[in-house]
């Protein structure tokens, strides 16, 4: 699922080449006629008042607000849940802000407590989030947060091997590509190293070829040891799982 667009207001959810289901994306139905097909669930087998459903609607609609680099406000948020959800609007809110941070990356943020105004940051101090501008996508830096954690834990030099060992709680593979993340092995030894953030070196008389991995040079400005390590413990805990299913679930 990628919804691109604008929301001028909370009722008013538009994705950018539908022109034609303009009028149908401007009200909460709409909105939750997208989640629907996305999961394959038909009207008579969801609940309309889903705890599970207000979440992905919930998650969608941050994303929404990142790509647009606009700001979000609770009213929106509560509107975006309706009105018979509004009282497990932190419960929502948490859980939809942990598959954001341990799945993709982002840190939804409150900016303004007094005007109850948020803002969603890439995690650990890190500034790319792998969008290519006009093209869609989603944020990708949870997998490099968690390489970087991996990193350190294996003394600044982690063989390739243990980083496709730690990536399998992504349910991220060698030569599979992710509904999320894309091609894995391009990210490691090609996106990752020209970004800076990774040193891949050749193992000598390896055979087959193998590598292993260091921090790179904007790595080190940008994190700290501590923050990845930190993150890492997050990512490997159990509670990606329920994230990483809610995440994939929405694209699919």
């Amino acid at each position: 699922m990628d919804p691109e667009g604008d929301r001028g207001d909370p009722a008013d959810v538009r994705a950018h080449g539908e022109p034609g289901k303009a009028a149908e994306e401007r009200d909460g139905a709409g909105w939750r006629r997208r989640v629907r097909q996305a999961w394959h669930i038909r009207e008579d087998e969801q609940p309309e008042g889903s705890f599970h459903m207000k979440t992905a609607e919930l998650v969608m609609f941050l994303l929404l607000k990142y790509r647009t680099k606009q700001p979000i406000s609770k009213a929106q948020m509560l509107e975006v849940i309706t009105p018979e959800f509004q009282d497990d609007f932190p419960i929502i809110l948490s859980q939809a802000s942990r598959c954001l941070r341990l799945v993709l990356g982002l840190d939804v943020i409150e900016v303004d407590p007094s005007e109850h105004c948020y803002h969603l940051n890439i995690i650990l101090g890190l500034t790319w989030d792998g969008m290519v501008s006009g093209q869609g996508g989603l944020p990708k830096t949870s997998l490099l947060g968690l390489v970087l954690g991996l990193i350190v834990l294996e003394d600044d030099c982690a063989p390739e091997e243990e980083v496709w060992e730690a990536l399998r709680v992504m349910e991220v593979y060698d030569g599979q590509e992710h509904i999320i993340y894309g091609e894995p092995r391009d990210l490691l030894t090609n996106v990752w190293v020209q970004e800076g953030y990774l040193e891949c070196r050749l193992v000598a008389g390896s055979d087959p070829v193998r590598y292993e991995f260091l921090w790179g040079p904007r790595a080190h400005v940008e994190t700290s040891k501590f923050q990845v390590m930190d993150y890492a413990f997050q990512v490997s805990s159990s509670l990606v799982v329920s994230s990483l299913a809610l995440c994939e679930q929405i694209l699919r």
